[in-house]
């Protein structure tokens, strides 16, 4: 059963679009990612032009995080004032991102700049975090005690002046770290289409040392409402949204985030960040392919950028 895409431009499949969308939202709920790292390649690989990949693929990062976020609220896993600190960040660099995103579209660089971003990222963080849970695993298979250490305690991060007291977390920290990430991540989302979970949810963890069991639930806060202000900023200054598109994916979404809720909750930590790892680091290799292999139509015809 094929459905017509306005924006796109072209007719797609729509149980594959529903697959996509259900898998998706599996993987926000099961890991506290948007999902944009993955639904954005997934379009692109599917022949969804990158200018509608990346905004619609904020889009359904919305409705996926609204759905795990709204189910670690109700268990009591979500700081929602570490979350409003990361917002401000995030929404002063959604808004340099939007400006960037349409100097590079007009430029005529988007798509290969896109590409880049996404095999630099996916990569380094991926394979960061295959490492670091890899060695977990081993120092929990030898009855090795992992070195002990202080939710909230670092070294330079927590010399910052600015600082502030999050109950739900239990940490005091220096607000400039935290607004330094949401601002590293709003750009992150207008330029790629993440949500930015998977880098926000590692550098929660690793750098700000905020316990694993709110991170997932405040990074799903934070990535709400910078996706939705993103997608109604692009779907205004760069008519990229595709409405029809968006709607599949979000109905896809909701429910596979809800299932994987449910089964992240059942896996240790060290076994969550591994498969994470290993997806991020999957689909790095696939677009990093894509940027050196000779695609099969040499030449095509695209529409202008106005």
């Amino acid at each position: 059963m094929t459905i017509y895409l306005p924006i796109a431009e072209l007719s797609v499949n729509i149980f594959i679009i529903l697959g996509m969308g259900a898998a998706v939202g599996f993987l926000s709920g099961m890991f506290g990612v948007g999902g944009g790292f993955l639904i954005t390649p997934l379009l692109i690989f599917y022949n969804i032009p990158p200018v509608v990949a990346v905004a619609t693929g904020a889009n359904q990062v919305v409705a996926s995080s609204i759905s795990g976020a709204i189910t670690h609220f109700r268990r009591g896993t979500l700081d929602v004032k570490l979350g409003t600190v990361l917002l401000v960040g995030g929404l002063s660099g959604a808004t340099l991102g939007i400006w960037i995103f349409s100097l590079l579209r007009q430029i005529g660089q988007l798509d290969l700049i896109i590409s880049l971003l996404y095999v630099v990222f996916l990569g380094t963080v991926g394979g960061l975090m295959l490492l670091e849970s890899v060695n977990a695993m081993r120092r929990a298979a030898k009855n090795v005690p992992p070195t002990p250490r202080r939710p909230g305690h670092h070294h330079w991060v927590h010399k910052l002046p600015l600082k502030m007291r999050f109950k739900k977390s239990k940490i005091f920290l220096s607000v400039i770290p935290v607004i330094a990430l949401g601002f590293g991540i709003g750009i992150l989302t207008s330029i790629m289409g993440v949500g930015g979970g998977f880098i926000m949810v590692p550098a929660m963890i690793y750098l700000l040392r905020i316990p694993t069991n709110v991170v997932v639930g405040t990074s799903l806060f934070q990535i709400i409402f910078v996706t939705a202000y993103t997608t109604v900023v692009q779907a205004a200054t760069n008519f990229s949204v595709d409405i029809v598109l968006a709607f599949i994916l979000m109905i896809a979404g909701v429910i596979g985030a809800q299932y994987g809720v449910r089964v992240g909750q059942k896996l240790r930590g060290e076994q969550l960040r591994a498969l994470l790892g290993l997806l991020v680091l999957a689909v790095g290799l696939r677009l990093a392919v894509a940027l050196v292999v000779t695609p099969a139509d040499v030449y095509s015809v695209v529409m202008g950028a106005n």
